[in-house]
Formats: C-alpha cells, sequence, structure tokens
C-alpha cells in the first residue's frame, strides 16, 4: 500500500489537473504529514513514477512569471482504476507492525536486568511526548481539517495511549516478570 501514490491520485480526482508544486502546496495546505505517512518532499518523485507507469498524463507545460516550467498532470483512465483499487486496499489492509520491543524484552541480558526499569521509563516518556506532540498537531492543523480527517487524525493519539496504558501495565508487572528472569537464569546456571 503505497500512501503517496493514493494522496497523488486522489488529489487529482478531486482537485483536477495540476502540476508538482500545486500538488506541494495543497499537501502542506493539508498537512498530511500530520496525518499520513505521505513526506512533502516525496511527492515529485511519486509523480514521476506515476507519470512512467501511465497513472498520470501530462496535458500542456505551464510558465508562470519567472518560475521554471511545470508538467501540469491529470489522473489518466489507467490511474482512476488504480486509484480505486488504492481505496480498496487503503480500506481494507490493516497494518499493525511488530515492535523490536517486545522481541527485546523476550530476550532480557541476564546481566543487565537493572536497566529494563530505566528503558522502560524512558520509552514511557518517549511515548508521552510523541502523545503530546501528536495532540499538538491536530490542534494546530485542526481549522484545516473536515470532520472525517479531524476523526482520522485522532486515530493516532488513540494509538499512543493504548501504548502508554500498555506501558504502563508493564511497569507494574516489572518487579515479577525481572524476578521470574532472575530465577530462570540462577536455574539454567
Amino acid at each position: 500500500m503505497s500512501s503517496v501514490r493514493l494522496y497523488i491520485l486522489g488529489a487529482l480526482a478531486a482537485e483536477g489537473p495540476m502540476h508538482g508544486h500545486q500538488l506541494r502546496l495543497l499537501a502542506e495546505q493539508e498537512h498530511v504529514h500530520y496525518w499520513t505517512d505521505v513526506s512533502v518532499g516525496s511527492l515529485y518523485g511519486a509523480i514521476k513514477r506515476l507519470a512512467a507507469e501511465g497513472l498520470i498524463t501530462e496535458l500542456r507545460v505551464e510558465r508562470e512569471g519567472n518560475y521554471p516550467e511545470r508538467q501540469v498532470y491529470a489522473l489518466s483512465e489507467q490511474g482512476t482504476a488504480a486509484l480505486a483499487d488504492l481505496r480498496r486496499e487503503g480500506l481494507n489492509t490493516v497494518v499493525f507492525k511488530p515492535d523490536p520491543f517486545d522481541l527485546a524484552m523476550s530476550r532480557l541480558d541476564p546481566d543487565r536486568l537493572d536497566d529494563v526499569a530505566g528503558a522502560l521509563g524512558s520509552r514511557l516518556v518517549t511515548l508521552r511526548t510523541l502523545l503530546a506532540e501528536s495532540e499538538a498537531q491536530r490542534d494546530v492543523a485542526d481549522k484545516y481539517l473536515t470532520v472525517n480527517e479531524r476523526f482520522i487524525l485522532s486515530h493516532k493519539s488513540a494509538r499512543l495511549r493504548a501504548e502508554i496504558e500498555w506501558h504502563e501495565a508493564l511497569v507494574t508487572q516489572l518487579p515479577i516478570i525481572l524476578a521470574d528472569e532472575s530465577a530462570r537464569t540462577k536455574a539454567s546456571s
């Protein structure tokens, strides 16, 4: 699933033909970097790939004042079909990647068990900081968002809150976990 492809094709479908700079301005205006994994800087390379694949077509070249010439692109028939597939895939695909933390916790260094509480505390600080940043970004972008986008933007905060809650539960269980790890290490020695 390519978010940048979905964004560009969707923007051309909704807004009509645009050049790369217009797409970039639209992405900045919509603050897509706050609520998607689309980087505004990745748009130009993706536009070239979409054009090479025939999903967008060059309509014309424009030049405004002393600015460089810009290619104006439109969605092709192939692009319309690809957009439908990307929308369907985006709505039906669940992305939930394993966290390397889980593997690290399952393979603790028996000689460094005293470091785990500090690492866990640092993770909690980071997660709380990410939540605060996410909510601050949402507050800044709020006036630019539709009702749907506003709700979608809350998803990141909800996921971070769930992570924080799980980590806080781990903190309460950590003495039992570390005692078990220590006992298992002594038993195998």
